[in-house]
């Protein structure tokens, strides 16, 4: 099996870099917050292995790939015109995709906005919910006011620019230490402590994380963290951040498509501990409707949120199970 090539895309603000292994129909995969392509380093082999041309790339933003300053760059319909872009550059008329958390929503996005191109959706950690609803800015204020005003919503908390970055800046190693251990299954918080999604009026996200990341889940060594650190004390991590910036801008852009369903053939896998599951359940329970052509939604035991690194196997299983029944047994690489 070889190692990952590593290229260059030309994308509508710059570069995309590409980390791609394998030949045959093209998998395209999609990180989210704070991750780079390296979050599906245990998906690309196995992917090649199965006869897929699997592509992992660092969204916009992140990583090796253009980093623009105006926040109005990352909105949703970019990141989608990005993913178009890499389709071109790899030569490719048609792709499965498969995004985690943020790169779960880019993933639908760009399902549901470019169907001509996309011919399969595969959603880990957050459920597809259709455009609409409130106004999402208004909507986490009223989750933070159910607690008296005495917390902010984390996604509030990054709204502001720099706010979040000072906050990090400092210790990158350890803000991201802490910061996964607070969302995996074996080091998150008890159901007694202070929940890590909300930030205490005044305070720092950091300060809910666990034991302030002394612990490393258990799929994370010190130098995978290392592998993250080192990119994101390279790069920063406003790029992320403005994902979550935009938010309200989506809502505006993708009116038109207020509870529009994804008729691609779709998969759901997503992990029991992780809060997205447990705030979101309504939109998992709406699959029928706003998946239509699902085949299979999963709630993985004792998982949380980076469920890909978590449960690598099973993901890998479910996963390939399902590319098998799109497309039948591809020849392996070599």
């Amino acid at each position: 099996m070889t190692d990952p090539r590593h290229r260059l895309l030309d994308g509508p603000a710059g570069p995309i870099h590409v980390a791609e292994q394998g030949s045959g129909p093209l998998v395209l995969l999609v990180h989210g917050f704070p991750e780079t392509w390296y979050s599906w380093r245990r998906q690309l082999p196995a992917l090649a292995a199965a006869g897929y041309r699997a592509a992992a790339i660092d969204v916009r933003g992140y990583g090796r790939s253009a980093r623009p300053e105006a926040v109005e760059a990352y909105r949703m319909t970019e990141l989608v015109a990005d993913n178009a872009a890499v389709l071109e550059g790899l030569g490719a008329e048609s792709a499965v995709l498969v995004g985690h958390d943020w790169g779960a929503t880019i993933a639908a996005s760009s399902a549901l906005l470019r169907p001509e191109l996309f011919r399969a959706v595969a959603l880990l950690s957050v459920p597809y919910s259709p455009p609409g609803g409130p106004r999402p800015t208004e909507a986490f204020a009223a989750m933070a006011a159910a607690s008296g005003g005495a917390e902010e919503f984390y996604v509030s908390y990054f709204q502001e620019p720099g706010r979040a970055e000072r906050e990090i800046d400092p210790d990158v190693r350890g803000w991201l230490a802490g910061f996964y251990a607070a969302l995996s299954a074996d080091t998150m918080p008890g159901p007694d402590a202070p929940d890590p999604h909300f930030v205490s009026r005044g305070g720092r996200l950091r300060d809910r994380f666990p034991a302030a990341g002394d612990k490393l889940p258990s799929w994370l060594s010190p130098a995978e963290l290392d592998v993250y650190a080192a990119e994101f004390a390279r790069t920063g991590l406003t790029g992320g951040l403005n994902r979550y910036r935009t938010m309200d801008r989506d809502w505006a852009d993708l009116a038109a498509y207020e509870g529009a369903p994804i008729r691609q053939p779709s998969l759901f896998i997503g992990g029991a501990l992780d809060a997205s599951t447990t705030w979101l359940a309504d939109a998992i329970a709406a699959y029928p409707s706003t998946l239509p052509a699902l085949s299979a939604s999963h709630l993985l035991p004792a998982t949380g949120h980076f469920l890909q690194q978590e449960r690598p196997e099973e993901v890998n299983r479910l996963l390939l199970d399902w590319l098998r029944e799109l497309d039948g047994p591809q020849s392996a690489e070599r």
